[in-house]
């Protein structure tokens, strides 16, 4: 178990140094679950987009990706059927599973996303984005909320909302990295609708309208970012503070994609260790205050945001 949790750590070091920074705050058996978690994610989405550690991508073909995506499939069921793995990612995810009791329904939701960038998706609508966004981070946050002990079933519909917003962020980050390996995660109607040609998408004329619609999406993110804060008042005092730090790090990623013009990507928006370190500070004081207004916080409806359906 040692083992794996270290190994869990070291991987959210390299994979997401502003996940890494919020995860310290946990207490050391939240941690090691949150991470390990953490891993077996990781694994995955690399082997789909054929990198190593979000990194040092290696194009895949449509079929080799569904090669790998059905081995991740059958090994993740063999997890879920209780056998062991030898596979690190996934000795940790039984880990996890044992402890938590975490669904195989949730397990193959994640690969459900990475189903999608497999088969070349394509997103016509907000609505298809959203989806996406579930898939592979929504249901993320369910689970950790799960590893957290949160039972109230609108708590963990918060925690699915902070997932959809990282994405949300990721996306508007990555608009330009994703269309040079084909991808674009921005609803088809969007460019539609701002006269992008889709066979010219990834021309620099275009570069000025494309970070409007990823300005939108940031807006969009404030959505769910303000539905996670209502949840976190029901976490323990240590999970609420971990959880506002990853709300603020990432949000301030966005922030940045908004107010830093078209040349937001011409290098790769971060948060300096410096300003995390001040991000983390501020964590407190609102999880502080989210606890105490506990009784009020989740009277905030999460009118017009989209809700899995069962």
């Amino acid at each position: 178990m040692e083992d794996l949790a270290q190994y869990g750590e070291q991987t959210i070091k390299q994979g997401s140094k502003s996940f890494a920074k919020a995860a310290m705050l946990f207490d050391r058996q939240t941690r090691d679950s949150v991470t390990m978690l953490y891993a077996w994610c990781r694994y995955c989405d690399d082997v789909i987009d054929g990198q190593t550690l979000g990194h040092d991508s290696k194009a895949l073909t449509t079929e080799e990706m569904q090669v790998q995506l059905q081995r991740l499939q059958a090994e993740t069921q063999r997890i879920c059927d209780g056998h062991d793995s030898d596979i690190p990612a996934f000795a940790a995810l039984k880990k996890v599973v044992d402890k938590h009791r975490l669904a195989r329904q949730h397990l193959f939701e994640l690969l459900d996303g990475f189903a999608m960038d497999a088969a070349d998706a394509r997103f016509i609508t907000l609505d298809d984005t959203l989806r996406y966004c579930y898939h592979v981070a929504g249901v993320v946050g369910l689970m950790m909320a799960q590893i957290m002990g949160v039972e109230n079933e609108e708590v963990k519909r918060r925690a699915t909302d902070l997932g959809i917003a990282f994405q949300l962020t990721n996306i508007a980050r990555d608009v330009m990295d994703d269309l040079r390996i084909g991808r674009c995660y921005l609803p088809q109607e969007w460019l539609q609708r701002a006269g992008i040609p889709l066979d010219q998408i990834g021309q620099p004329a275009y570069q000025p309208v494309l970070h409007k619609l990823a300005c939108e999406l940031v807006t969009l993110a404030e959505q769910y970012y303000q539905s996670a804060h209502t949840g976190m008042a029901h976490l323990p005092l240590r999970c609420a503070w971990a959880i506002a730090s990853a709300l603020l790090i990432y949000r301030d990623i966005g922030l940045q994609v908004r107010s830093g013009g078209v040349n937001t990507w011409d290098q790769r928006p971060r948060v300096s260790d410096s300003r995390k370190i001040w991000l983390l500070c501020q964590a407190s004081i609102v999880a502080i205050h989210a606890i105490r207004r506990k009784r009020h916080m989740l009277a905030v409806p999460r009118t017009g945001l989209w809700t899995r359906q069962n």
